[in-house]
């Protein structure tokens, strides 16, 4: 056993600093995450208006991602990685001393600026830093991460609030949770610069580079030989936009519209139904279980079967637990639905990131993480802004829509993907078609 532990830690060993990172953000964003939409209610927020403040997190995602990843392409990520968990670790705490909408649009939009920098940084390191054929299991793990800290951060979340000064404590340990991971990351993550097989040196074209940054020099020139070499064991396709990535985009703005459809009422529609902040943050706990669980497995599965059938099952999944939710009466019933709606996500998550880590070009797959998270973004937003205006009419509104636009995004991204979704990875004709068409993006 502890044989299997140490090869384990030592096959992870250059991600699992930025794994811990990841954990320890969720913890705080799990102990906020079920308070958030009932304090701005008892701020004096109508529905429509929660909306619109649920909506200024991913807004500020949406305008900034992309441009953050194409930085992040060209720079030291983990300087960014710091400053972008600083940044959401201040803006998450201030709703306590300055309040009121405007203040609440704003404070929200500064958080989603901090994760805007952070994410598609972190997203792309961890995809340069893992082999081709490991990709959807280190997703998996990152996933799981995550969702241990989710598990854990309403626990953490509920027990400081009654000891120790009510729904203060959790905005407050949200923020340092966000400040121990940024000192983690800066003391602990080290950035490898990504070397293919058979780069020895400066390459012929090394004067037509940008001469401002090493990073951008070191990773233009990594992808110049990685296209003319055409790897087979990184076949990945050169240019950006290509099948796979937009079939992913519309995966992951179909999957977020539930993110957003659940932040705005979640907490609000079990407290109709007489659940307690215990009830509603053991909610919140049992969906990070099965993601805790079996995402590691999925990924592993993943890289040796493909996509396709998890993806399939991971959208599914969550839409026939929204249609289910609209009709329980004992808030209880929520629990094992949940469990559902969970394993949907645990499968879906490292199946979609595989397919992104497949179809990113060869040094770009920050801009790649950032475009891919830029629509997951753009889905939460719309959700946001009509959940509210749909909760309004009825609390179970929003549920069959998020059911619909689930299935939707499935059958659009099966049109779109094809068989670039079976294997999370592009055709080899794809492979052809992007070389030849890269000096156009």
């Amino acid at each position: 056993m502890r044989v299997r532990v140490r090869a384990w830690l030592d096959r992870w060993a250059p991600i699992l600093p930025l794994l811990v990172a990841e954990f320890v953000i969720w913890l705080g964003f799990g102990g906020l995450l079920p308070v958030l939409p009932i304090y701005f209610k008892e701020q004096g927020l109508d529905l429509a208006t929660l909306g619109l403040v649920i909506a200024a997190w991913p807004a500020a995602r949406l305008i900034s991602e992309p441009a953050f990843g194409w930085l992040a392409d060209r720079t030291a990520r983990v300087p960014l990685m710091v400053i972008g968990l600083v940044a959401a670790g201040v803006f998450g705490a201030l709703p306590l001393v300055w309040t009121g909408p405007l203040p609440f649009i704003l404070l929200r939009a500064g958080a989603g600026l901090g994760a805007a920098i952070y994410d598609p940084a972190a997203r792309g390191l961890l995809t340069d830093a893992t082999p081709p054929d490991r990709r959807g299991e280190a997703f998996g793990l990152y996933g799981a991460a995550q969702m241990g800290g989710l598990l854990l951060g309403p626990s953490i979340g509920a027990f400081g609030a009654d000891r120790f000064g009510g729904v203060a404590f959790v905005f407050v340990f949200s923020a340092l949770a966000a400040f121990v991971a940024a000192a983690g990351i800066g003391l602990r993550v080290r950035e490898a610069p990504v070397v293919h097989r058979g780069e020895h040196g400066p390459v012929s074209d090394r004067t037509t580079l940008p001469p401002d940054s090493p990073y951008v020099e070191r990773r233009a020139a990594t992808a110049l030989v990685a296209d003319r070499e055409a790897s087979s064991s990184d076949p990945r396709p050169a240019r950006l936009l290509n099948r796979g990535l937009v079939a992913a985009i519309i995966l992951n703005a179909g999957s977020y519209y539930g993110g957003g459809t659940y932040e705005v009422i979640w907490s609000l529609f079990l407290q109709g139904l007489g659940a307690d902040l215990t009830l509603i943050g053991l909610t919140f706990t049992m969906f990070a279980v099965p993601v805790l669980v079996l995402s590691p497995l999925a990924g592993r599965l993943v890289d040796r079967r493909g996509s396709l059938g998890f993806i399939v099952a991971g959208m599914i999944l969550p839409a026939v637990a929204a249609l289910t939710y609209t009709l329980i009466r004992d808030p209880v019933l929520a629990v094992p639905l949940i469990l559902l709606e969970g394993t949907g996500f645990a499968v879906l998550s490292p199946a979609l990131y595989s397919v992104v880590a497949a179809s990113s070009p060869p040094g770009r797959s920050s801009t790649t993480q950032g475009l891919f998270g830029a629509a997951g973004t753009l889905g939460f937003i719309v959700a946001s802004v009509t959940t509210g205006i749909l909760a309004e009419r009825s609390i179970l509104l929003p549920f069959f829509t998020f059911a619909a636009v689930m299935v939707a995004s499935l059958g659009l991204a099966l049109v779109v993907g094809g068989p670039r979704l079976r294997s999370g990875a592009a055709a080899p004709a794809e492979l052809a078609t992007d070389r030849v068409q890269a000096s156009s993006v």
